[in-house]
């Protein structure tokens, strides 16, 4: 893990070394990680590094929810709408007066927190600053579940469904709709076995499963896969839906076709590595003459990274703003 991060510097100021917090939606931080009793978080890469440590994790969409020790603190996320999402989830499975604090950046929006808690009737007491952060305190109200949060709209002949949080959350993005405009012609006819990397809200994944092919769809995402299964069962379509770091949950499986979107951002930093893993592993998850192909914004090095790995590779599409590449197993 790296250095630690503000909002935990913050913590370890106001908690002391005696600290013992249950988080939710943590960063990676390897102090919080050794002052926590357990966390809950929506990304299924963190929750087995907790795991593999000993430290129980879950996310919200388990069942039943098992309350743990330890003082609640909120990692206040940069989509305002999952961090309101998240305050009514704490209030849904917790007992009424609970305390929960919240603590995040205020270049991620925390300084809005005092106001979004006085709307859902819950108080507000400012705890501490520093680091450009901010930690509140609040306390749990009586509140129904926030199965409000679920959005449908209708794109590409498809009803989608999707979560504050999740990639394009509320509208199809420009890359994915060239992507698939790029290989609606270029498709076999034949079904496909298809992995749906990165799947978000399910619209690649539903888009092919409408087209007859064998869908399989992983995201690091809980709230993206929760996503993609409503997509499908909205179109009535079938597949195959899992969470997954990456190839992590799928070892020895092969397929025809592998497409993504893939992020290069986590949280507000440029990151390549989901990314590189994905191109890097991809020869051992397709089947001999099987195809990736993947949309990315024009100015990223992904050439480069196919170009290592493959012998074949193409554009298939360039708008300027997003480029399309094809990379073929010989």
């Amino acid at each position: 893990m790296s250095a630690q991060l503000p909002a935990c510097q913050l913590l370890e100021r106001f908690y002391g070394q005696s600290a013992n917090l249950w988080p939710v939606a943590p960063p990676a931080d390897a102090w919080l990680q050794a002052h926590s009793t357990a966390m809950i978080s929506g990304d299924v890469a963190l929750r087995e590094h907790w795991s593999s440590s000993g430290k129980p994790a879950a996310s919200p969409f388990d069942v039943p929810f098992c309350q743990q020790a330890g003082q609640i603190v909120l990692f206040w996320p940069k989509a305002h709408q999952l961090g309101i999402w998240w305050l009514k989830w704490l209030c849904h499975v917790l007992p009424d007066n609970t305390p929960v604090d919240v603590i995040g950046e205020h270049q991620g929006g925390i300084k809005r927190v005092p106001k979004i808690l006085s709307e859902l009737g819950m108080r507000c007491d400012k705890l501490d600053n520093a680091r450009r952060c901010s930690l509140f305190a609040t306390r749990t109200v009586a509140m129904e579940q926030p199965a409000d949060a679920w959005q449908r709209f209708e794109a590409l002949n498809l009803t989608l469904v999707s979560h504050p949080g999740v990639f394009g959350h509320g509208k199809v993005d420009e890359g994915t709709r060239l992507m698939l405009e790029s290989i609606e012609t270029s498709l076999p006819k034949k079904p496909l076995t298809v992995l749906d990397m990165g799947c978000g809200d399910g619209i690649i994944s539903a888009w092919l499963a409408a087209r007859g092919h064998q869908v399989t769809a992983v995201d690091v995402s809980a709230f993206a896969v929760e996503a993609c299964r409503r997509t499908l069962a909205a179109n009535q379509l079938s597949g195959r839906v899992i969470e997954s770091d990456v190839y992590s949950a799928l070892e020895g499986e092969q397929f025809d076709l592998i497409v993504s979107n893939p992020p290069f951002h986590q949280e507000r930093e440029i990151t390549y590595g989901p990314s590189q893993r994905l191109i890097s592993g991809t020869p051992a998850h397709l089947r001999a003459g099987g195809q990736l192909v993947i949309v990315a914004n024009g100015f990223l090095p992904y050439p480069d990274h196919l170009q290592r790995v493959f012998q074949d590779v193409e554009t298939l599409a360039d708008n300027r703003r997003f480029k399309v590449y094809r990379a073929r197993k010989g």
